[in-house]
């Protein structure tokens, strides 16, 4: 479904090709060949121009049908979209500064669906600083095993899962002023998903494990996690969100988008990579029917 710009452009290869073969036929034909050298080319331009035809046709029919899907789309959105996600609990987790056009999106998909706002919405400031990290944790007794060197990822892992469960979340209460740029929404309660977002550039290094083991605790919990980016993102962290086991949408800037994303939300068995990139597998998953309102 809505994957018909691959056979357009399919299409369109050949039939640019053919159209170089009957111009170079025609020139060919200019220079003295036979008269069967010449009705044997002039019955191949035939039925090159006439294979032409055919796919001039194929591709008109194709881009109806694509406006046509989008358009349903389109007409039906609000309707699809409504109460789908309603008393979910969705948190939000920027890896690097807020974003404009994402975070409008994400919280515009979560409105439309009727979640309301996020529940909580966490920005990360990368790189981390492996050294004042652990200066801070080893001041805190109970956390003090975390400032060895060795458990950067555990220390990810754990901030992971205390961003989802929201119940105690003594390593975010101890650490936001040294990983945390921006925040919205409290620790508590519990997510019912989550969507993550990269707007910085790839990490490496002590940052990169970090954020490894960030992905696990994310994932660990047992509630959806997406990642999203925008068609025009030019940086895409959908690879490293998809190697942690995170489903993935990237053209959340479209209606499209927004209701892949509360699909996947709202179905914990529905997982994917979709959107319009080469990394997408097609551009929805599947749309299950809400349950009927109970009572008569």
């Amino acid at each position: 479904m809505f994957d018909f710009r691959y056979h357009v452009a399919s299409l369109a290869a050949v039939f640019f090709a053919l159209v170089i073969g009957i111009l170079v036929g025609v020139a060919l034909a200019s220079h003295g060949l036979g008269n069967t050298e010449r009705k044997r080319l002039e019955e191949d331009l035939r039925r090159a121009e006439s294979q032409a035809d055919v796919l001039r046709t194929q591709v008109a029919t194709l881009m109806n049908d694509g406006a046509s899907d989008r358009a349903f789309v389109a007409g039906t959105y609000k309707s699809v979209m409504a109460n789908r996600l309603k008393g979910k609990k969705i948190a939000v987790l920027f890896i690097g500064s807020s974003e404009e056009a994402r975070q409008s999106a994400i919280t515009q998909a979560l409105s439309d669906a009727d979640a309301g706002t996020p529940l909580r919405m966490r920005f990360i400031k990368v790189p981390v600083d492996p050294s004042a990290l652990a200066t801070k944790l080893a001041t805190k007794p109970l956390l003090a095993n975390y400032a060895a060197p060795d458990q950067l990822k555990t220390l990810g892992h754990d901030l992971g899962r205390e961003f989802v469960t929201g119940t105690d979340t003594p390593l975010w209460v101890a650490l936001q002023n040294l990983i945390v740029e921006e925040k919205a929404g409290p620790a508590k309660p519990p997510a019912d998903g989550v969507v993550i977002v990269r707007t910085a550039k790839a990490q490496t290094g002590p940052t990169a494990i970090f954020l490894k083991g960030l992905y696990a605790g994310l994932a660990d919990v047992g509630v959806p996690v997406i990642g999203v980016e925008r068609t025009s993102d030019p940086a895409s962290a959908l690879k490293a969100f998809q190697r942690a086991g995170f489903s993935t949408v990237d053209d959340i800037e479209t209606r499209i988008g927004k209701l892949a994303l509360v699909a996947l939300l709202a179905d914990p068995t529905s997982t994917g990579a979709f959107g319009t990139k080469k990394t997408a597998r097609a551009e929805l998953p599947t749309i299950s029917p809400l349950p009927a309102p109970a009572g008569g």
